[in-house]
C-alpha cells in the first residue's frame, strides 16, 4: 500500500464518475481498480518477458516483482518496467504506456447485515435516556481494511445513536429553519456515547471479486432502531408501546407521565 499513491476526486482529471454514495466505493470502485491492475499487470509481464528476454508464459508475477520461472535472482520491478513501456523497441503488439482502464458494473446488488443490542438506563424523574452499554456483530464480507471498517462501525454507531435520542430538524410556525446551526443542531459528544463492543462474521459475497460488501451505512441503520427499541421495552410495564424520534428527556417524561384526564 506504501507504494500506492491515490488521485482524489478531480473533474480536471477524472471527469466521469458517479460518487461515493452507497456504500459502494469498496465494491464497485475497488472492483474495477482490479479489473484494471490485472490488465496492467498482465502488459507489465509481456514487457518483462521482453526485457529478460523469455517467453512472457515462463514469466511469474510474485511479491511486487516480474521474473522468470525458477530464477527468483532474475526478476524486474513494475518501477523498472514502467519507463520500458515508454521507450522505442517494444515487442510487436504492445502499445506504449503502462495503463488500463476498466468499467465495473454488478450483476446483483450487496448488502451487510448485522445484529445490535442497545442497553439503556431512564431516569425516572427527569427522562433522560443514557446507553449503558452497545453491542453490534456486523457482516460486510471481506475486510480489506480492519481499521477502516471499524472505524465507519463506530462512526454508524455514533450517528445511529444521535438520531435516536438528540438529532432533529425543527422548523417554526413560518416554516423557518430554527436548527440551522451546530448552536442549535443537538449532535453527541464522546460524553453521550457508551464504549461499543463490536465484532464481526464474514460471509462474501459473490458479486465481486474481492467478496466484500460495503458497510458505511449498516452500523447507522441497526443502532437507531435498536436504542429506539430498548427504551421502549424499559417502558412497557407502564404501557408505553411507541415513542417518536428523537427521544428527548422532555418526551420520555411525557410518556412516564401521561397528563391526567
Amino acid at each position: 500500500f506504501d507504494k500506492v499513491v491515490v488521485r482524489h476526486g478531480d473533474t480536471l482529471n477524472t471527469p466521469m464518475g458517479n460518487g461515493t454514495g452507497g456504500s459502494r466505493s469498496l465494491a464497485v470502485g475497488g472492483s474495477a481498480i482490479i479489473g484494471a491492475t490485472l490488465k496492467v499487470q498482465e502488459k507489465a509481464r509481456r514487457i518483462a518477458a521482453h526485457m529478460l528476454e523469455a517467453a512472457a508464459d515462463d514469466v511469474v508475477f510474485e511479491a511486487g516483482r516480474y521474473q522468470v520461472k525458477g530464477v527468483p535472482a532474475k526478476a524486474l520491478t513494475i518501477a523498472e518496467i514502467a519507463p520500458k513501456a515508454y521507450a522505442e523497441g517494444l515487442p510487436e503488439g504492445i502499445e506504449y504506456g503502462l495503463e488500463a482502464t476498466d468499467f465495473f458494473r454488478p450483476p446483483q446488488l450487496v448488502y451487510p447485515f448485522g445484529a445490535h443490542v442497545a442497553v439503556v438506563e431512564v431516569d425516572r424523574d427527569t427522562g433522560h435516556v443514557s446507553v449503558r452499554d452497545f453491542i453490534s456483530v456486523d457482516d460486510c464480507g471481506v475486510r480489506i481494511s480492519p481499521m477502516l471498517v471499524a472505524g465507519q462501525v463506530h462512526g454508524g454507531l455514533a450517528q445511529g445513536i444521535a438520531q435516536a435520542l438528540l438529532e432533529e430538524m425543527v422548523y417554526d410556525a413560518d416554516g423557518q429553519l430554527v436548527t440551522g446551526s451546530l448552536m442549535d443542531y443537538a449532535v453527541p459528544h464522546a460524553g453521550d456515547l457508551p464504549m461499543f463492543t463490536t465484532d464481526q462474521t464474514v460471509t462474501t459475497t459473490p458479486f465481486n471479486p474481492m467478496g466484500a460488501k460495503g458497510i458505511g451505512e449498516a452500523a447507522t441503520i441497526g443502532s437507531t432502531p435498536a436504542t429506539v427499541n430498548a427504551v421502549v421495552d424499559a417502558l412497557k410495564h407502564l404501557g408505553v408501546r411507541h415513542l417518536d424520534m428523537p427521544l428527548r428527556a422532555e418526551r420520555v417524561w411525557r410518556a412516564l407521565h401521561p397528563a391526567k384526564k
